[in-house]
């Protein structure tokens, strides 16, 4: 199962055999008041600081979402993408719930994007794997549908196969089909940490897909909320994660690590790299 995305010039494979993908999360407004200003005024400033900075901690992908109060997403997102564009040549993860807005921006993408995402409510099939049949794109297919996002990993696992059984009656390929099965806060429900692992394990068994996964969300409301999320990512990629969405200049270590332990990491080379550019750093 090999999912590939490019822009005009890089390509990205994700496989349950190469290292580890990692989809830089940092070009979204939530929560950065100043990303979300600078946006709402049209200035692409620090969007392309923001792109510069994960590409050079580490992210293989970008993630771009424009989504602030009072942003008009389908002017927005392509100008965005553009900017982008301009500052890196790595692919792009395409990110928002407007299907107009995720076609303005197709339209201005140099390559094969990724799409954030789709997920198995009626209306989200309907509205977002058209456009990923059109464009030739990859899409997350994230476990949630009508009724929510499922309390047990079985139910996501169904949720899974649903989205992939739709796209492939479209003509999608399956291995354009990147699957996250959703972590939710561990500090509402203890369980929220295990359903999702146990979800992950089941779908890369019974569907074999490449997975992503925004593994912050576990540790909303907690103390220490980095080691709690670099905690949570190896055991996800133990499982069976190899795209997740995260901050790179936080993760690119637990990643780095964990693909070593995990047998992606020939003679250890990538990692023992890191460790000298970094003790380079230090000493400069």
């Amino acid at each position: 199962m090999r999912t590939v995305v490019h822009s005009a010039t890089k390509k990205v494979a994700i496989a349950p055999d190469l290292p580890t993908v990692i989809i830089g999360e940092r070009i979204n407004p939530t929560g950065k008041k100043l990303l979300a200003a600078s946006l709402a005024e049209g200035d692409m400033s620090r969007v392309r600081s923001l792109a510069k900075t994960q590409i050079e901690n580490g992210a293989h992908i970008l993630d771009v979402n424009v989504g602030a109060a009072g942003v008009d997403e389908v002017d927005l997102l392509p100008k965005a993408v553009k900017a982008v564009q301009e500052v890196t040549d790595v692919p792009l993860c395409l990110d928002s719930p407007n299907a107009t807005a995720l076609k303005a921006a197709l339209d201005v993408y140099d390559g094969k994007a990724l799409i954030n995402s789709v997920n198995g409510e009626e209306a989200s099939l309907n509205r977002v794997l058209p456009l990923v049949k059109e464009y030739g794109a990859a899409v997350i297919g994230l476990t949630m549908d009508d009724a929510g996002i499922p309390k047990t990993a079985a139910e996501r696992v169904a949720v899974a196969k649903r989205i992939v059984e739709r796209a492939e009656s479209l003509g999608i390929p399956r291995e354009d089909i990147l699957i996250d099965c959703l972590v939710l806060t561990v500090s509402a429900d203890q369980t929220a940490a295990k359903t999702t692992l146990d979800a992950i394990a089941g779908v890369r068994a019974e569907l074999g897909m490449n997975m992503s996964l925004g593994a912050s969300n576990v540790s909303f409301g907690l103390p220490d909320r980095e080691e709690v999320n670099s905690a949570f990512l190896a055991m996800a990629m133990a499982m069976g994660v190899n795209a997740p969405i995260v901050n790179p200049s936080h993760a690119l270590k637990t990643v780095l690590i964990s693909d070593l332990l995990l047998g992606k990491d020939e003679f250890g080379m990538t990692y023992v790299s890191y460790c000298r550019r970094m003790a380079r750093a230090q000493q400069s």
